[in-house]
């Protein structure tokens, strides 16, 4: 009981981070320029340090809790990112966004309430995690050639994230010497880091592509597609399961119905980001006396 305690603090830690860091985001989105300029803002370095804590206290809720549990909770940031969003943008959230909150806050209470752990050190295999790899790379390299402006890429990033959080669990596992089947080589540890990294730094930028068309819809579609995967991962691979046989399965698909409501609420008539602050530039014809 403890431990699930522990792993639910730490998911809204980790989700206070992200919702932070999609605000910073979405306001350097806002801005027109070419990616690489974002190397020389202050803010797009404050976004990746929010995003690394965010990651730090998710690892860490992995390794008190399961994939099913700790995900779900991911959803949160978009109810965090309400406020601070709107503050920035000089604004009160509305009544609507309010009452997405709520519908989205009771379909995870419902999600959580109903959420059964694995085993413990429970974790992919390599072969298991190297063809969840192959798969997840083919599957976001179609979403982003078929385009479908931010929400295509939100959906992407997500999945990305998804991904490298079930990653993650493996190699906390394999530090830990808690895999069933004992610990992996060094390098095989070396390579599931390498991975995880590669597919957290993907879902970031893809979401920083993503929150151009405003913040609430592109981190609404993350914010599903990032448990979606987690969760399909643990149910298929990593023997999670929910409470209660096939009730629960109703029970779950029903709060996901009620949180997918409060992200519609959420998403609907939401304004477009309010750019971040630009120095000024020199004139380049100077007036001479």
């Amino acid at each position: 009981m403890r431990t699930t305690l522990l792993a639910v603090l730490l998911s809204l830690a980790s989700a206070a981070g992200y919702a932070l860091a999609a605000v910073v985001q979405s306001r350097l989105a806002a801005v027109p320029g070419r990616a690489r300029a974002l190397l020389s803002r202050p803010l797009w370095w404050w976004a990746v340090g929010l995003n690394g804590a965010g990651a730090l206290t998710h690892v860490a809720a992995l390794h008190y809790g399961p994939l099913t549990l700790v995900q779900p909770l991911g959803a949160l940031t978009l109810v965090a990112a309400l406020p601070v969003g709107a503050y920035y943008e000089r604004r009160r959230v509305t009544r609507a966004e309010w009452r997405g909150a709520l519908w989205t806050l009771g379909g995870l209470v419902g999600l959580v309430a109903v959420v059964g752990p694995a085993a413990p050190g429970e974790a992919l295999s390599l072969p298991e995690a190297l063809a969840v790899v192959a798969v997840t790379a083919a599957g976001i390299a179609a979403l982003v050639r078929r385009g479908g402006g931010g929400l295509g890429l939100a959906t992407a990033s997500g999945i990305s994230s998804g991904v490298a959080s079930a990653l993650t669990q493996t190699v906390t596992a394999s530090l830990a010497r808690e895999l069933p089947g004992g610990p992996m080589t060094w390098w095989q540890t070396a390579l599931l880091a390498v991975l995880v990294s590669v597919f957290a730094m993907g879902g970031l930028l893809l979401s920083q592509a993503a929150f151009r068309g405003g913040l609430a819809a592109p981190l609404a579609v993350v914010n599903l597609a990032n448990p979606a995967a987690a969760a399909a991962i643990g149910v298929a691979l990593l023997g999670e399961t929910f409470r209660a046989g096939p009730v629960g399965w109703l029970a779950a698909a029903a709060a996901g119905a009620v949180a997918a409501r409060g992200v519609v609420l959420l998403t609907a008539g939401h304004p477009a980001p309010v750019p971040a602050p630009r120095a000024p530039e020199p004139d380049a014809h100077p007036v001479t006396p």
